[in-house]
């Protein structure tokens, strides 16, 4: 057996790069405190649009292999080892974006059973016992299927997993405030003569984008600014980066935000005490204590 460390955080991701621009200063803090972090990848981004013209000849599988590569690399400026393929790597394709017939394809995750999907991540959930789990909101922050779907299997794992004897404490859906977006626009707009994109996205682009009051808990990693900047660096197909922005395939420059945001939508909020009225830790009020799996 192996014993795990007292704090235990899975997060449920889309695809490769979600996990380092949604959370990976997140991840990279609690990995250096200790923690054991858990990342599972529910595709591996089959469908996604290539930014460099030297790798746009990958599509389909190989994309897939290229990107699950990229994916390990991520993980390594973060300090994470712990990454999961949903079912196992390729058991559930990308279904590309809303609308189009890729949603269609049964073997896309679009299409898979909510309650088998579940169980293979409550499996996970059954081996680590971790306490706290991030996941997407019902809409998957933007509205695309597999991360709307992540957000369905995530929450019905949680309850799976309840039934079959470990319960989470806290669940945490990613968001962004709108007043912090708003600033960082107001300085992106300023810089943007400057950056290597042609266009400047608008605060509704961005994913997760509530208003303040649904933000409960923020999670400062500046510390960690170089390890997310470079865990982002390491999806190249997906992502440019120009510190503090970045780009994905439709050159729309975005703010890299180091201090992430969240909504606690399982569990106790225990706000820091500092007048913020938000939480500082994702563990905040969690009983902890060690873990042992077999090894």
């Amino acid at each position: 057996m192996t014993e795990l460390p007292a704090r235990r955080l899975l997060l449920v991701h889309a695809h490769p790069d979600d996990e380092s621009i949604n959370n990976g200063a997140t991840m990279a803090r609690y990995a250096a405190e200790g923690a054991h972090v858990t990342l599972v990848t529910c595709t591996l981004g089959e469908r996604g649009e290539v930014i460099p013209p030297e790798l746009r000849h990958l599509s389909g599988a190989a994309l897939g292999a290229h990107r699950r590569g990229e994916l390990v690399a991520a993980l390594g400026e973060l300090g994470v080892t712990d990454v999961r393929l949903l079912g196992g790597a390729g058991r559930h394709g990308d279904s590309g974006m809303m609308g189009l017939a890729d949603n269609d394809d049964p073997g896309c995750f679009w299409q898979a059973d909510v309650d088998a999907a579940a169980g293979s991540l409550a499996d996970v959930i059954l081996e680590i016992r971790p306490q706290v789990l991030v996941a997407y909101d019902d809409n998957g922050g933007y509205g695309h299927p597999d991360h709307i779907q992540a957000h369905r299997v995530a929450m019905r794992a949680v309850e799976l997993a309840a039934e079959r004897g470990h319960a989470i404490d806290k669940v945490y859906w990613n968001r962004l405030p709108r007043s912090v977006v708003e600033e960082a626009f107001a300085r992106l707009h300023d810089d943007l003569p400057g950056l290597p994109f042609d266009k400047s996205a608008v605060v509704d682009d961005l994913p997760g984008v509530v208003d303040d009051t649904r933000v409960t808990t923020a999670i400062d990693g500046t510390a960690h600014a170089a390890a997310k900047a470079a865990a982002m660096r390491a999806h190249a197909t997906q992502i440019t980066v120009a510190e503090p922005y970045f780009a994905l395939s439709n050159d729309l420059a975005q703010p890299l935000f180091t201090t992430e945001y969240y909504e606690l939508v399982r569990g106790e909020a225990r706000p820091a005490g500092d007048g913020t009225g938000v939480e500082t830790d994702l563990f905040a009020g969690v009983a902890a204590g060690a873990a042992e799996v077999a090894s």
